[in-house]
């Protein structure tokens, strides 16, 4: 019995040195097609100058930080939709995501999966859907729509590089918001897209 703590230690290090080599791949594919894009720079002006305009008491105040928004916002509509045409070149077999919540040696032989091709699709139409429903909601609303469309798209890209609960977890510390919440939050097109490309049975 003496063989079985080493055994033990041996196969953890070769599961860690094994889930860090998929993670560094991972990254560095999806690296390679942000890289031409000013996409997360975008998200960041987006976010924050939403949370700046829906602090002021001003109404003029507020729809003129909304208004310097509006460029960022054709951009990152205009950007997503060319970064899901370019994903959609990436072999198959390198943007295939595991449904489960943690990551697991060989998880994308046996468990169900998504593909993240499609995933940058659906987030690429519900980030525009949301930008360009000018007269469908009010300031607030949607700004927060687009907020929400926006830190999706982040989960996913977090998952597919990590994994779910990982992804859940930067989303919960950075924003104090759940995976849940999010899903709930966007468009309903979105949200009927998304959830029946990600879902794991009946859970999102």
């Amino acid at each position: 019995m003496d063989y079985l703590l080493p055994l033990a230690i041996a196969l953890a290090a070769g599961c860690w040195i094994a889930k860090t080599k998929v993670q560094h791949q991972r990254i560095a594919l999806l690296a390679s097609f942000l890289s031409p894009y000013s996409i997360e720079k975008n998200i960041e002006t987006v976010t924050q100058g939403y949370l700046r305009a829906l602090g002021e008491a001003e109404p003029g105040r507020r729809e003129q930080v909304l208004y310097v928004l509006r460029g960022n916002e054709q951009d990152l509509c205009r950007q997503m939709g060319q970064l899901a045409d370019d994903v959609a070149s990436a072999d198959p077999e390198a943007t295939r995501v595991s449904k489960l919540p943690i990551w697991l040696p060989f998880a994308l032989a046996f468990a169900p999966s998504f593909d993240l091709r499609e995933a940058l699709r659906v987030h690429a139409r519900g980030i525009c859907r949301a930008i360009e429903a000018e007269g469908a909601a009010s300031p607030k609303d949607r700004a927060f729509a687009i907020t929400a469309e926006l830190l999706l798209m982040q989960h996913t890209c977090h998952w597919f590089c990590r994994s779910k609960a990982v992804a859940s977890a930067r989303m919960q510390a950075r924003h104090r918001t759940s995976h849940e919440q999010l899903a709930a939050a966007v468009l309903p097109q979105t949200r009927s897209e998304y959830l029946g490309l990600v879902a794991l049975a009946r859970s999102a």
